[in-house]
């Protein structure tokens, strides 16, 4: 398993686990618990939607890990329920200097698709997360 390269506490909370960063790729497993569930018992779309958001912006890092991304926009295909053992795939479409377009997919145990995403991140200079980088965040709407 391999490292984000930054804590991120929603992901750790979700129990994502990474398993590829390189060359405009990722990949992700995730295995959704009983309080990620929606009324019908298999993973939330939100949750798979995170999923999706974590796997595109991971393949937009992956040959500027040193940089962050923040989302930009996103659109997602819900195709049918997602269930058990999941694993998300990333891929860098496309990046400019500032922005990458990408997209994503959640498969289930069985290889099955359940869901597919595309994504336009901004690549922003990771600064101290102590509150400085607020300013840096707020310009994203005004870039």
């Amino acid at each position: 398993m391999k490292s984000f390269g930054v804590e991120i506490p929603f992901v750790t909370h979700l129990g994502f686990t990474l398993h590829r960063m390189e060359g405009g790729e990722s990949e992700l497993h995730y295995e959704a618990k009983p309080e990620h569930f929606n009324s019908f018992d298999v993973t939330h779309g939100g949750a798979s939607m995170t999923l999706l958001d974590v796997a595109m912006a991971t393949a937009a890092r992956s040959e500027t890990p040193d940089m962050g991304v923040v989302t930009i926009e996103m659109k997602t295909s819900f195709m049918q329920p997602a269930k058990g053992p999941l694993v998300a795939k990333g891929r860098l479409i496309h990046r400019t200097a500032t922005l990458a377009f990408t997209e994503g997919s959640v498969y289930d145990a069985a290889g099955r698709i359940c869901s597919h995403a595309t994504g336009t991140f901004k690549y922003v200079k990771r600064l101290p997360v102590d509150g400085r980088n607020i300013n840096q965040l707020k310009s994203v709407s005004t870039d």
